[in-house]
């Protein structure tokens, strides 16, 4: 089913853009709700409607009311792990009450659908199994995951009180062009624009820790397939492989000419050890796979920072 009006929260940001571009690819009519704390009006769509509103604003009830979507892709998030454990209040104050204003201005205006990113990255706390399914019992280790724990509690409640249909991608470590390489979440985008600036990186711990790399693109069709489903569903969005961090760097290097050896610095603090998702119910309910491997998305990465 085409979708004809779409509301995307963190439009202007990393994985809200792409996902923005590929529903005006559709013909989609789309509203982008952005307070442009991390995004960037530079990778706002010029075809989509732009209000700058904070997630926790009564603005978010306008806004609803004004686009009138059929579907809300709710990404926008407070998405660093590192700031979660500095402000934990923050963390909660956007990923909890900002969400949960979002669902009540859903149900008032009629909204058939919201997929929400979730974070298969820090949900599952350290997995028992690899690659970890949707089964696993969920134990996060950081504010940042318990926070996006309680989105899907939300999103559930709200499926079973007002019949909203919900469903959650829990995402794994999302890369590719326009993620910020000054930020604080997204160490591929951090390692590449340090390594093209010559300036040294910094891996903490032994930098054997692993993360599931899924290129952004490929998380936006998620996001399009999930929305053309009526029920409510949980999908972990991801590649089964994990890649440690030391062979991101080596990955990295001959693509920006690094020479430098990094730095190391102390383990951080509820950061998961290793991590990979089974992705096998979205490939066999929806048909997703994803299209572009490690290799492929870090060459246009770096070229996408360059």
């Amino acid at each position: 089913m085409a979708i004809q009006r779409a509301l995307v929260t963190g439009g202007a940001g990393f994985i809200g853009s792409h996902v923005v571009d590929a529903l005006l690819a559709q013909g989609a009519s789309v509203g982008v709700l952005d307070n442009l704390a991390t995004g960037r009006k530079a990778n706002l769509n010029p075809r989509a409607a732009f209000y700058e509103v904070d997630l926790r604003s009564s603005e978010v009830d306008r806004v609803v009311g004004a686009v009138r979507p059929e579907t809300v892709f709710h990404i926008g998030a407070q998405s660093s792990v590192v700031v979660s454990v500095r402000d934990p209040v923050l963390d909660v104050s956007v990923n909890v009450a900002g969400m949960v204003g979002l669902l009540q201005a859903c149900v008032k205006h009629g909204v058939r659908k919201v997929v929400f990113a979730s974070s298969g990255g820090t949900l599952y706390g350290e997995p028992e199994v690899l690659p970890c399914p949707e089964e696993h019992p969920i134990r996060p280790l950081s504010p940042y995951g318990a926070s996006k724990e309680a989105g899907e509690a939300f999103l559930r409640a709200y499926a079973a009180t007002f019949g909203l249909s919900g469903t959650a991608l829990r995402l794994g470590n999302v890369y590719g062009p326009r993620q910020d390489p000054n930020g604080e979440a997204g160490v591929i985008a951090i390692f590449g624009g340090r390594m093209l600036r010559g300036e040294p990186v910094t891996i903490f711990g032994t930098g054997e820790q692993e993360r599931d790399y899924v290129y952004v693109e490929d998380v936006a069709r998620a996001f399009l397939l999930a929305a053309e489903e009526e029920a409510s569903e949980v999908y972990n969005v991801g590649t089964g492989v994990g890649t440690s961090v030391n062979a991101l760097l080596r990955a990295l290097a001959p693509l920006t000419g690094y020479r430098l050896e990094p730095r190391h610095a102390p383990a951080r603090p509820s950061e998961v050890y290793k991590v990979a998702l089974d992705s096998g119910k979205l490939q066999r309910r929806l048909g997703w796979k994803p299209r572009v491997d490690l290799e492929q998305g870090l060459a246009s990465t770096v070229a996408g920072l360059r």
